[in-house]
């Protein structure tokens, strides 16, 4: 007899449908997959056999032929344990073909016939919706992850018993059998509004012009670089952006969250990411981890920081390589990984937050404390190439601290992070009246042909920009950058037009072209 279960994979950040196809026929006995299948998936015959004989159910001594279409698509994972168990007892009879009308079947089969989480389950249900498909069956431990994509029918299952007597029940009373999932999004991310962190703003002292740098960065999504010596409080800074940048939106969720599915990190009965991620990483992180890759293509850290905050500590100790392979990522906002099975392409829209000392011991140019050689210097700058230098909006530098911010007793005159957070939502909301209708959303996201629409200077203002550019040898990228970084300042200001004061405040980030990487030159 023949029976046919849809099922489904993730490939990459998307997803594709494939059809189970079971026969069970007289002849030598045996249980053959066909398909273009990885080894997990081909070890996938072994659970099924096992897993049904201690479910009870007794498969029976014949030819067992199994097909996974499309043929044409590698087949990876362990999502299809299930579907071909349930493939087997409709090819037996013990479940109605009818009853698989319409449903996708997906999950990892334990021997013991337990289901078991898998990766991915966002994006196959949301293909599975956009299919037309009315119900998914899947692991109740991603019966919530499943449950956030509306207009399909969710159900979770702990084992294969249980999949069989839901299918096996009539349809009136599969629902009180066991009552689909179903989550309230919104109530997600009320729960999770201004959402509780252990940092804030308030615990920095001094470094006002850092955390106004911070500011402007949160308020337009730039690129932030911060220069100083140790103990300036750099990494204080850096760690608490997140809990001055804008919330998730829910298209901005869902696309983290498939993120965070495919690569198997969406904790238990966990439904989405509703915070603006946070990834840092040390230096010695290998190149594959920190953009992606394998043998099984994954996402690497800078996709994991989609629509968050990238932070590199240390950034000179990263090697020149691995940190230029940021460049493309920075500038396309995605990452794609070619393999001979195919390429795979994640989505790295991050904010990058990068901490660095201006020289190998730490304290240049205080010549007193600092006894780097210029070449020293050099070398050790250098490991951040030009180019990379050049996709940094904002760059600011953190002075010593003086004891007196450290010994004032008001600390309460210290900014907290909803204080901060307040303008930087205002700055938002301006930004989503100007991009409204369109796919923009930050200032940083602007093309030059966006640039050129919504950031018009008037003569005074294009004077100076023009004397800035030529004086300072701009890029044409940097040229670009100071344009998006003076209007996310007027939007913090409230105002309508740049003015030269906010195009003044965007050239002074510029200063990597001035007294630290001077040290660069030949």
């Amino acid at each position: 007899m023949f029976s046919s279960v849809t099922s489904g994979a993730a490939n990459g950040i998307s997803s594709y449908l494939m059809q189970v196809e079971v026969d069970v026929s007289d002849g030598l006995p045996s249980f053959n997959m066909v398909g273009f299948m990885s080894g997990e998936v081909r070890e996938a015959g072994d659970r099924v056999r096992v897993a049904l004989k201690n479910a009870g159910t007794k498969v029976p001594a014949a030819k067992i032929t199994i097909n996974l279409s499309p043929a044409g698509i590698r087949k990876s994972g362990v999502v299809i344990d299930v579907p071909v168990a349930v493939g087997i007892m409709a090819a037996m009879g013990q479940i109605e073909e009818r009853a698989l009308e319409d449903t996708v079947v997906l999950g990892e089969l334990g021997l013991d016939g337990e289901i078991k989480p898998v990766k991915g389950i966002l994006p196959i249900v949301s293909k599975a919706r956009e299919m037309g498909y009315k119900k998914v069956i899947l692991p109740r431990s991603n019966a919530r992850e499943g449950a956030v994509i509306s207009g399909i029918k969710v159900i979770g299952v702990d084992s294969l018993q249980e999949t069989a007597l839901y299918l096996q029940a009539d349809e009136g009373e599969r629902d009180k059998l066991i009552p689909p999932t179903t989550i309230d999004v919104g109530k997600l991310f009320e729960e999770d509004e201004g959402g509780a962190y252990d940092l804030d703003f308030a615990d920095i002292n001094g470094q006002s012009g850092v955390k106004r740098a911070a500011e402007i960065a949160a308020a337009g999504f730039h690129h932030l670089m911060i220069i100083g010596p140790p103990g300036a409080g750099k990494s204080m800074v850096a760690k608490r952006l997140p809990t001055i940048l804008p919330p998730l939106s829910l298209d901005e969720s869902l696309e983290v969250s498939t993120i965070y599915s495919v690569a198997g990190m969406l904790g238990e009965n966990e439904a989405l990411i509703t915070k603006r991620p946070f990834m840092s990483t040390h230096h010695l992180v290998t190149e594959t981890a920190l953009v992606g890759g394998g043998v099984v293509p994954r996402p690497g850290i800078i996709s994991l920081a989609h629509r968050g905050v990238l932070f590199l500590d240390e950034m000179p100790e990263f090697s020149r390589a691995k940190l230029d392979m940021l460049r493309q990522p920075l500038e396309d906002k995605i990452v794609h990984i070619v393999r001979n099975k195919g390429t795979y392409t994640y989505p790295a829209n991050f904010q990058l937050v990068g901490a660095l000392n201006p020289c190998p011991c730490g304290y240049y140019p205080d010549r007193n404390k600092c006894k780097c050689s210029p070449s020293e210097i050099r070398r050790y700058l250098g490991h951040i190439s030009g180019p990379i230098l050049d996709r940094v909006d904002i760059c600011v530098e953190a002075p010593r601290v003086d004891i007196a911010d450290l010994t004032v007793k008001n600390k309460s005159a210290n900014e907290s992070s909803k204080t901060i957070r307040e303008r930087v939502l205002k700055a938002r909301d301006i930004q989503n009246e100007r991009f409204k209708g369109t796919d923009l959303r930050f200032n940083s996201d602007m093309s030059p042909k966006d640039i050129e629409k919504f950031c018009r200077l008037g003569p005074r203002e294009e004077a100076y920009l023009e004397n800035a550019f030529n004086t300072m040898e701009l890029s044409a990228r940097a040229y670009h950058k100071i344009l998006r970084v003076a209007r996310t300042i007027a939007d913090i200001d409230g105002s309508d037009e740049i003015r030269q004061i906010h195009l003044m405040e965007a050239v002074g980030y510029r200063i990597t072209d001035g007294e630290y990487y001077s040290q660069m030159e030949d």
